[in-house]
């Protein structure tokens, strides 16, 4: 049992690994993430903001996963080009999108006033 835990583990962080090697927009963010990470740490945000921005970040880097995942199984399903496909892969990349646009307001929200305070300072 523990070792079909690992090997699941394993094959998640495997996953994790390729989407960051194979797709652009996924390192975009995981260094967006970072960053936004040792801001918080910077400009010492309060446990509920480290919530806010953890779950905001955790949400981008899960639907970049799911759109990597998507597009990968659509195109091995079928590589020529087809409308429907194209329908599929483009509603997920707006899914991402969507995301993405609600953790940066997330992030001004939370690190914005913070970063306000230290200017003013």
């Amino acid at each position: 049992m523990a070792e079909s835990r690992l090997r699941s583990f394993q094959a998640a962080l495997s996953g994790l690994a390729s989407m960051l090697r194979g797709e652009p927009n996924a390192r975009i963010h995981f260094a967006v993430a970072l960053a936004v990470i040792l801001a918080g740490f910077w400009l010492e945000i309060s446990r509920l903001e480290w919530c806010w921005l953890v779950a905001a970040i955790a949400a981008v880097l899960a639907a970049e996963a799911l759109n990597t995942a998507l597009e990968s199984l659509a195109d091995a399903t079928h590589p020529d080009p087809h409308p429907g496909v194209g329908r599929a892969k483009d509603a997920a990349a707006g899914a991402v999108l969507v995301v993405a646009f609600a953790a940066a307001l997330i992030g001004l929200l939370v690190l914005g006033p913070h970063l306000l305070a230290r200017l003013v300072s």
